[in-house]
């Protein structure tokens, strides 16, 4: 018999969800079996068997927040393993103490503590967390519907009764003593319809881990002093070399994309100016001997950056499978931990929108990422002719402790020189 627990799914990880238990007790797990889905600060993961056997029992329920390291399933070579008691026997009681009590008057008991059949039964059919969060939010446990096995209420519950509190604006409260307390709490709930009324009936909706670490890492970015650097870029060639790439490997069921090219000639640049690859720590400067660009990938359930390692070394078919690969992982909540970790420099390309050009927020602890717009024709004069060129813009964001904006020109120059001659790239 072993205990199944929290693993570390990601390198800011420190506790997980329980999204989901995809095995159930009783069910034969295989090792490598999928058996529960883990919500982390960066993606929903799988959480597999290391062994082979029966899923003998579910120590935690859906929903639960639990801590790295900490149980959560027990898998066994046997049946499922029996429900421990509720309690443990009460013991026979001494006798001098029976006389005792019998002379003491027994004090009134407080209405409070007193555990009414109905507040055994909310015990039985509500997790320990859901009942917290219910309790300190004052919500009404009679108004809300459980969707956990058994009709048991979960943490998932608690959050959708305070999101339509919320939105409705009037407080699901626990019913008062007094007729004075219950007129005192309606006047109170009266005046926050009101007041939400006023703020035009927003929707609240709850931020998801990946949300919550984004928002956190994107604040403390903005405590990096850092500067911006903007180039324009000519793609005519470059544009004209990925179509013959394309075309050259179709037989192949090969292609490659705009920014795939843009990626492997970062890679190059950053081979060429090894400063530019580099994080700043503290009293000293990490210069990274590998290349891991990262690549911005916006998902439903919000940005992630999966890394493509050894970026310099890898052929661009070959960069072109992998970030697709990657992509897709994202969007499907299926990276791993070693595929989003080791990042040296990163890449966000919103050219596909449209956008002409935005500045990037940096990703600490890399010391720059590059912000791609859209590529777009533009009238030029060449050899006294007009003629229409495609440019591109791309601005650079530059963590000022670890580069210098001589050292940073420098990386975008010969980076620009490498988009306007693309066979380097192939080279």
């Amino acid at each position: 018999m072993s205990e199944v627990t929290m693993p570390r799914l990601s390198d800011t990880m420190e506790e997980g969800e329980l999204a989901k238990w995809v095995k159930q007790v009783g069910d034969m797990v295989e090792k490598g079996d999928v058996i529960a889905e883990i919500e982390t600060d960066k993606a929903t993961m799988d959480l597999e068997a290391f062994e082979s056997g029966v899923l003998q029992k579910h120590l935690v329920e859906e929903g639960t927040v639990v801590p790295i390291g900490q149980a959560v399933a027990v898998i066994g070579d046997g049946k499922p393993a029996e429900p421990e008691p509720e309690s443990e026997a009460t013991p026979a009681p001494d006798p001098d103490t029976m006389l005792e009590s019998q002379h003491e008057p027994e004090p009134e008991p407080d209405p409070e503590s007193v555990e009414t059949p109905s507040s055994a039964e909310d015990k039985l059919r509500m997790s320990p967390l859901a009942r917290k969060l219910a309790h300190d939010n004052d919500l009404d446990l009679d108004s809300l519907t459980g969707t956990g096995p058994n009709g048991r209420i979960i943490r998932a519950d608690v959050d959708a009764a305070l999101s339509a509190k919320k939105n409705s604006g009037t407080a699901t409260e626990k019913p008062e003593k007094s007729a004075s307390a219950s007129a005192s709490a309606s006047a109170s709930a009266s005046a926050t319809v009101k007041t939400s009324a006023s703020e035009d009936d927003a929707e609240v909706i709850p931020l998801n881990k990946i949300r919550k670490v984004t928002a956190k890492r994107l604040t403390a970015s903005q405590e990096i002093p850092h500067f911006f650097l903007t180039n324009v870029v000519e793609v005519d060639r470059l544009i004209a070399l990925r179509t013959e790439v394309n075309d050259g490997l179709a037989e192949q069921g090969i292609k490659v994309s705009l920014n795939d090219f843009i990626v492997k000639a970062v890679a190059i640049a950053l081979r060429q100016h090894p400063e530019a690859n580099s994080s700043f720590n503290g009293d000293s400067l990490l210069r990274h001997r590998r290349v891991n660009v990262g690549i911005a990938v916006a998902t439903d359930a919000g940005l992630l950056v999966p890394v493509v390692v050894d970026a310099d070394r890898k052929t661009l078919s070959e960069i072109g499978a992998e970030v697709v690969a990657l992509a897709g992982k994202a969007r499907d909540g299926k990276l791993r931990l070693e595929e989003m970790s080791g990042g040296t420099f990163s890449v966000s390309n919103l050219g596909m929108f449209g956008i002409d050009e935005f500045t990037a927020m940096l990703n600490p602890p890399e010391a720059g990422i590059l912000a791609v717009g859209a590529a777009s024709p533009e009238p030029q004069l060449r050899d006294g002719e007009l003629v229409e060129v495609q440019k591109m813009k791309i601005t650079l964001t530059v963590d000022h402790r670890a580069l210098d904006g001589a050292t940073a020109a420098a990386f975008l120059r010969d980076l620009k020189g490498i988009l306007e001659q693309p066979l380097r790239i192939l080279v």
